[in-house]
């Protein structure tokens, strides 16, 4: 089979796979003392963000979600991602590439991975991704920031 028709098929598989994006939940956040202090974004930071939800809509949520207590799916729940050292999360399987590279997540290398996630990290299991226009990788990369900081 030739590398097209392997990528419809692929395309295809996850399109199948796909289900509608959460309506979204708002959350108050309590702050202990002692605690890391919660960035307030400024407005073009939300608007940039609000391009990134849309965008991680389109291309992402088939396969992962976005809240702290989502269960494992196709993918891993992306809250909270920038920061974590790849591979880590309880309870979703992990492919050796990826617990084994040694990454911790950031909006940079978020945006590195999405252009190719076999060029940061061979041999990963993410098959879907490549997303080739920088301005919407940036805005997803902007977006699942914003979740570690209470957005």
């Amino acid at each position: 089979m030739n590398r097209s028709a392997t990528a419809l098929l692929v395309a295809l598989a996850i399109a199948g796979c796909s289900k509608p994006a959460p309506d979204p939940v708002e959350q108050i956040v309590v702050r202990k003392p002692g605690d890391p202090a919660v960035t307030v974004p400024t407005p073009a930071a939300r608007d940039a963000t609000a391009v990134g939800k849309q965008a991680f809509a389109a291309s992402c949520a088939a396969c992962h979600a976005v809240t702290a207590s989502a269960p494992a799916g196709v993918g891993p729940t992306l809250y909270g991602v920038v920061g974590r050292k790849a591979g880590t999360l309880p309870g979703f399987a992990y492919s050796a590439a990826m617990k084994g590279s040694g990454l911790t997540w950031s909006g940079e290398k978020i945006d590195t991975f999405l252009a190719n996630p076999q060029d940061l990290i061979p041999g990963t299991a993410m098959s879907a991704g490549a997303v080739t226009d920088p301005a919407t990788r940036q805005a997803i990369a902007a977006y699942l920031t914003s979740l570690r900081n209470g957005g």
